[in-house]
């Protein structure tokens, strides 16, 4: 049969069913029967059903388009989660408009007061600059799904990683390496920097629960979580003067340019200085040594966050605004264990 021809009435007729049976199982209706539910499956894939999604967006008054909002897509972890959000949103028929911020409060604000309304159905969106007061005095209702560290109370669904665990771990890895003066890199003043604040609470928590004395020497500020920024941090931790034998970097890119410093200088990682990083972005697994760090669940960020999206645009605007929590692992590489452990 043609696939431009078939309709819901062909595979409602295969399945042996009613249209209505077969529109609740295209437009996921929990109330089918699993038995049900696989007849009608079978019936799709045999006749190779596509839906309409143009027209059934069009009669619900939707555009199948969402967008998601980040910061930097330069920065691998919010590359790979793009590409992650696109893949979750497939699954569900949905278009990904992707906007880059730049961190900037004036272009996050847009996006919190959706100036693409009529473009999108909902948004997924990372702020940095924006403060809970910003999203509380938010006016347009286009549902809204955030990212990130800071805890807003309302207006929107959010997804969130404990970063003061994930931190904690890491440097408790650290020193249960026998490492005694475990340096931080990327700590950052800004108002904007929760990340930053999480990170570092977690790593000084670790010291206090290794038994190690916190040395302000040894906590170094960056301006941006990028490689240069890594590189120049090591450097100036290395001239200080401030013995370190291990280094945690809030980002695997701060970790990357620390080790290129580190290896500029003939140090040997991990023998003299062993390393750790956070995102588990792919250039870490590629690096020599490869890296060690925190591996967020980004599968889960992205398909939690596509899926309560997709509940808010389905009519779930009256459910209480949910915080969800994903999990981490701690992947141990060579820039801690050697090559050879």
């Amino acid at each position: 049969m043609d696939r431009a021809r078939v309709g819901l009435k062909d595979v409602a007729r295969l399945a042996g069913v009613s249209v209505k049976t077969v529109s609740n199982v295209v437009n996921d209706y929990v109330h089918v029967t699993p038995a049900t539910r696989a007849r009608v499956t079978a019936a799709i894939k045999e006749l190779n059903y596509r839906p309409n999604l143009s027209a059934r967006n069009l009669r619900q008054g939707r555009t199948g388009i969402i967008a998601l909002a980040v910061p930097e897509l330069d920065i691998p972890y919010f590359a790979e989660l793009a590409r992650l959000v696109i893949a979750a949103a497939e699954e569900r028929g949905l278009t990904v408009l992707i906007d880059q911020t730049g961190g900037v409060r004036e272009r996050e604000q847009l996006v919190a007061e959706n100036f693409r309304a009529h473009l999108i159905d909902g948004v997924i969106f990372s702020p940095l600059a924006l403060t809970p007061e910003d999203l509380a005095a938010r006016m347009d209702d286009t549902p809204m799904v955030l990212l990130g560290e800071r805890v807003y109370e309302g207006p929107a669904d959010h997804v969130v990683l404990d970063n003061v665990a994930a931190a904690r771990e890491a440097t408790l890895h650290l020193a249960g390496l026998g490492r005694r003066r475990v340096a931080a890199i990327g700590a950052q003043d800004d108002v904007a920097a929760e990340t930053s604040r999480l990170r570092l609470t977690g790593y000084l928590d670790a010291l206090t629960t290794a038994g190690l004395p916190a040395d302000d020497r040894l906590i170094v500020p960056v301006e941006d979580y990028h490689r240069a920024d890594g590189a120049q941090a090591m450097a100036t931790l290395l001239d200080s003067g401030a013995a370190s034998d291990a280094v945690f970097c809030f980002n695997d890119l701060l970790a990357l340019g620390a080790l290129r410093t580190l290896l500029e200088r003939g140090f040997a990682v991990p023998d003299d200085v062993a390393l750790a990083g956070f995102d588990d972005i792919e250039d870490g697994r590629y690096a020599t040594p490869t890296l060690t760090t925190i591996s967020p669940d980004k599968a889960g960020i992205a398909g939690r966050a596509v899926e309560l999206l997709a509940d808010r645009i389905a009519g779930g605007s009256k459910v209480a605004a949910r915080e969800v929590r994903v999990g981490h692992q701690l992947e141990v590489r060579e820039s801690t264990r050697g090559r050879h452990a």
